[in-house]
C-alpha cells in the first residue's frame, strides 16, 4: 500500500528525517511514534506531498508522491495536526468546497459530502458556523475532509492534541470505525495513545525508525528487561552465594524488606525462565522464598528505552522555522 525508502529531509545542517524506511500494508492502524522533535510531522508532510524530501522516495500504491503526484495524493486523506478550516463557513459550505478541491464529480458530490458527515456524526450541526464549534467538533470536520472521496488511506497527524479526555475517547472510536474501510496512519507523542488503537507501532528517534511491530512484538524486543521479583527469609550473604554463577542470572540487587529478616530481591534474567532453579538454590543456603513475582514489560519501558536520548525540542519549532530556507534551496 505505502512504502517509504531511504527518506532524508534535512534543513540546513540539521536532519530531521534520517534514512527512514518502512512499508505500511492495507486494513490496519498504523501509529507512527515518538518524541516532539522526533520527525514524525516532517515525515507526514513528506508523504502526503505538502513537503520535498531531500532524497529517498514514497510510493501510494504504487505511485510516486514525487513523479506522480496527482494519482498519488488522489489515495491519501490527510488531517495535519491543525486542521486546514475556513471557520467563516458552515461545515455543509466546508466540506463543499472540499469536495470539489478533492476533483470530486458534482454529480457525485452531494453523496459524498453526506456519507462523510454520517460517517463522522456531523449531520446534526452541518449549518452551523464551524468558529462556533468545539474543538473537538472541529476535529471531526477535519477527518471528514480527510475522508471525501473514499480514499485508500488516511494519514491522521496528531489527531486527538488538545481534546478533552471524553473528546479524545469519541475520536479514538471515529478512528476505529474509520479503520473498516480505510489504512489508518496516525502520529502521536503520547504513548497511551498509539497503544490503544493501533495495531502496528512504528518508533521514530532522531528521525530514524528505532522499533516497529505490533504492541506484543515491541514488548517481546525487551526481554533483557525481564526481571524477577522476590522477598525472601533470609541474610544477604546467603542470597549473594545462592545467586553468584547461577545460569540464567545478568544481575540482582537487594534492599531491605518491609518485615523483620526479610529482603527483597531484584533478578534480572533476561528471557531465561530460572523460578525452578531459584527455587533450589536458595533451598540450599537456607533461604526461604516466601513470593516470587515477574515484572511485566510495558510498552512504556520500550518507548523510554529506545528514546531515553532523544532531543528535547518542539516539533513544531524545528520543523517549521527552517522550511522557508530549505524549499528555496531547493
Amino acid at each position: 500500500m505505502i512504502q517509504v525508502k531511504n527518506l532524508v529531509k534535512r534543513y540546513g545542517d540539521h536532519t530531521a528525517v534520517d534514512s527512514l524506511t518502512f512499508s505500511v500494508e492495507k486494513g490496519q492502524i498504523y501509529g507512527f511514534l515518538g518524541p516532539n522533535g522526533a520527525g514524525k510531522s516532517t515525515t507526514m508532510n513528506i508523504m502526503t506531498g505538502c513537503l520535498g524530501a531531500t532524497s529517498g522516495e514514497v510510493l501510494i500504491d504504487g505511485h510516486s508522491i514525487l513523479r506522480e503526484p496527482e494519482e498519488a495524493k488522489r489515495r491519501i486523506g490527510y488531517l495535519p495536526e491543525q486542521p486546514p478550516l475556513y471557520t467563516e463557513m458552515t461545515v455543509r459550505e466546508y466540506l463543499d468546497f472540499a469536495a470539489e478541491l478533492r476533483g470530486i464529480a458534482r454529480a457525485d458530490r452531494e453523496a459524498a459530502v453526506r456519507d462523510a458527515m454520517e460517517q463522522t456524526v456531523l449531520t446534526d450541526v452541518q449549518h452551523r458556523l464551524i468558529r462556533n464549534l468545539s474543538k473537538g467538533y472541529c476535529q471531526r470536520v477535519g477527518l471528514a475532509q480527510a475522508i471525501l472521496g473514499y480514499p485508500d488511506v488516511i494519514i491522521l497527524d496528531e489527531p486527538t492534541v488538545g481534546l478533552d479526555p471524553k473528546q479524545i475517547i469519541e475520536i479514538r472510536e471515529l478512528i476505529r470505525k474509520l479503520a473498516r474501510e480505510h489504512t489508518v496512519i496516525l502520529s502521536s507523542h503520547i504513548l497511551s495513545e498509539v497503544s490503544a488503537i493501533c495495531d502496528h507501532i512504528m518508533i521514530i528517534s532522531h528521525g530514524q525508525l528505532v522499533a516497529s511491530g505490533t504492541p506484543a512484538e515491541l514488548e517481546a524486543m525487551m526481554h533483557s528487561a525481564a526481571a524477577l521479583q522476590l522477598v525472601v527469609q533470609s541474610g544477604e550473604d546467603a542470597v549473594r552465594r545462592a545467586l553468584s554463577g547461577l545460569d540464567g542470572v545478568e544481575s540482582f540487587a537487594c534492599t531491605m524488606g518491609d518485615a523483620p529478616g526479610e529482603l527483597r530481591v531484584v533478578v534480572h534474567t533476561g528471557d531465561a525462565d530460572i523460578r525452578a532453579a531459584l527455587f533450589f538454590a536458595f533451598a540450599r543456603e537456607g533461604a526461604a522464598i516466601v513470593e516470587m513475582t515477574r515484572s511485566a514489560v510495558s510498552l512504556e519501558q520500550v518507548f523510554l528505552e529506545l528514546t531515553e536520548d532523544a532531543p528535547v525540542q518542539d516539533a513544531a519549532q524545528t520543523e517549521g522555522s527552517n522550511e522557508e530556507e530549505t524549499e528555496d534551496a531547493e
